[in-house]
């Protein structure tokens, strides 16, 4: 963005140097009046070419610091869905544990009471 504001500034300089000496040239004056002429279209010039350029730079800079202030709050907003998504799985992960211990408290309940009745048909005889 600088470079192409960079390569404005050279081109509007030399544009208007040149379109400021052709004009000067073919006017009917001196030779010392056109020089002074001369002289004073290059000083305006320069002055109107270093105001763009200042004028280009601090708008570099709000955008730069623009920038840098939204990359900011996207980051902080990622930190912070980050943080409630490790929250969340960690609950899931809570819930989980807890559903696998519920289920395999289940299963040795069924088991046990599995057992105890084989073994409950195995004492009693046939009939």
């Amino acid at each position: 963005m600088v470079e192409r504001n960079s390569d404005f500034i050279t081109g509007l300089l030399i544009g208007g140097l040149a379109g400021v000496l052709i004009g000067i040239l073919y006017a009917p004056k001196s030779g010392r009046e056109t020089r002074d002429d001369i002289g004073r279209k290059t000083d305006e010039l320069m002055v109107k070419a270093k105001d763009e350029y200042d004028q280009a730079l601090e708008k570099s800079r709000k955008t730069y610091e623009t920038a840098v202030k939204a990359i900011g709050e996207i980051r902080k907003k990622a930190e912070e869905r980050v943080g409630e998504v490790e929250k969340t799985a960690a609950e899931l992960k809570e819930r989980g544990k807890e559903s696998l211990e519920e289920g395999a408290g289940r299963f040795k309940r069924a088991v046990d009471a599995g057992l105890e009745a084989y073994r409950s048909e195995k004492e009693t005889p046939a009939e």
